[in-house]
């Protein structure tokens, strides 16, 4: 018999004009006769601030078969693949200072050094040892990115603790915090290169319209080698990337027209809507996902203090203001929206990645992601129990489909060591972990 197929490796580019792209996991990345590459794991987590009304959060019953909660609602297309993970406690996070504490303990569990100053000195964060178990061989070990940075909120950061450990979820050491960006330009650039200045983007802008016009000649090659299953992935690879820089140039014609707007430090590329900022955003993970450009991610989707409007579900009351419910059930309910609201923007994350194949599954099946707060009752600013959801397949390691309650104020990181145990990253213990949880 005669075997004709060509085996190209995994980690196959794109390259053009000082741009490389990777191309997604193909049938000819197979070798003949053998049943394919492990499929790569991927982990991520998504944050959001203000805490949640757990009695909306929560399901009334334990185990299997349990019924999702108003503000989860979103998710129900996921209901097998997902854990909710309750009776976790954050004591890393007990502070008048729970604004600034919340996000830098979220994925540490360590109580930072309180300072106002740059000796900041915090935990590693799970992100991060992630990134060095399984992000080595990827382009970027690991990204960091959000909606919102300090500029609209100068001076806005708690006692003791300085706005440094407010801007960020992932630190690299101790005292390494990594900057979060808000810009999906950048992120588009980072991720695919060309510009690294101001300057160079606009040349680029003006010149170069679209990334893959230096690229289409080399995909055009690499297509004819193909067969006509992976010539038809590759397009769908390469048009949902020029979706993503049409949809970029869209968001600064946008800001171009808005120019008039007194909108304090809106960085070109930035949409003015917030669902096109977030879903962009999540496209772009997803694109970084399926080009094996990351394999570790964390998305703030909102920051702490933040006093954006919600419109879309009638909320026209500032966030943070809003969060301060005082157990009144009109702002109660306005918080069930907002918080549901951006269950819906991740749900639509889950559904692009969920319809990305990725070797003998998806994308989601072999991701596994953590969406969550460190905040629990923002009225009260405490921290048990937390709002926790595990979503995706993990390889086939994430049992799904239950709701686990954890015995009350079990620490948060023993979540956070059973999701890195999920990817086989070498550790045992994170901050002020004590096992883990078994049952995911």
């Amino acid at each position: 018999m005669l075997i004709t197929r060509r085996h190209l490796p995994r980690r196959t580019f794109l390259r053009g004009m000082g741009a490389t792209v990777a191309v997604p996991l193909l049938d000819a990345m197979t070798p003949a006769f053998a049943q394919g590459p492990a499929p790569t794991p991927r982990i991520g987590f998504i944050y959001f601030p203000h805490g949640a009304i757990m009695a909306q959060w929560t399901p009334d019953t334990t185990g299997r078969g349990f019924a999702l909660k108003e503000t989860l609602q979103p998710l129900a297309p996921y209901h097998d693949r997902l854990s909710i993970v309750s009776g976790l406690h954050h004591r890393a996070a007990d502070s008048t200072a729970v604004h600034s504490l919340s996000p830098t303990t979220w994925l540490s569990g360590v109580r930072p050094k309180p300072t106002q100053g740059v000796d900041a000195f915090a935990g590693v964060t799970a992100d991060q040892v992630a990134a060095a178990a399984i992000g080595q061989e990827t382009m970027l070990p690991s990204m960091e990115l959000a909606t919102e940075d300090h500029s609209g909120l100068i001076g806005a950061c708690d006692r003791d603790y300085g706005c440094i450990y407010m801007n960020t979820l992932s630190w690299r050491t101790p005292t390494s915090p990594l900057p979060m960006e808000i810009n999906p330009r950048k992120v588009f650039e980072r991720m695919f290169g060309q510009g690294g200045t101001a300057e160079a983007r606009l040349v680029r802008q003006h010149e170069d319209r679209s990334i893959l016009d230096a690229l289409l000649g080399e995909a055009t090659d690499l297509q004819h080698t193909l067969g006509a299953h992976d010539r038809a992935k590759l397009e769908l690879y390469l048009e949902s990337v020029r979706e993503i820089e049409r949809r970029l140039e869209r968001g600064e014609s946008q800001a171009a027209r808005n120019a008039d707007l007194e909108i304090p430090e809106a960085p070109p590329g930035i949409p003015f809507v917030y669902e096109e900022h977030v879903g962009l955003m999540f496209d772009l993970l997803a694109l970084a996902y399926e080009a094996d450009i990351t394999r570790v991610f964390t998305f703030m989707m909102a920051r702490e203090i933040s006093n954006r409007t919600y419109p879309q579900v009638d909320v026209s009351e500032g966030h943070h203001a809003v969060s301060h419910h005082a157990n009144r059930p009109e702002k109660m309910a306005m918080n069930t929206r907002i918080q549901r609201y951006h269950v819906g923007l991740f749900s639509k994350f889950l559904a692009r990645i969920d319809a990305t194949p990725d070797g003998d599954g998806s994308l989601l099946d072999h991701s596994i992601l953590l969406y969550g707060s460190n905040m629990s009752n923002s009225n009260a600013h405490d921290h048990f129990p937390l709002p926790n959801v595990v979503v995706g397949g993990a390889n086939g390691r994430h049992r799904g489909g239950q709701h686990v309650k954890a015995e009350d104020h079990t620490p948060m990181s023993n979540l956070l060591v059973a999701l890195l145990q999920k990817i086989d990253a070498p550790i045992e213990t994170l901050g002020d972990s004590t096992g883990t949880i078994a049952e995911i």
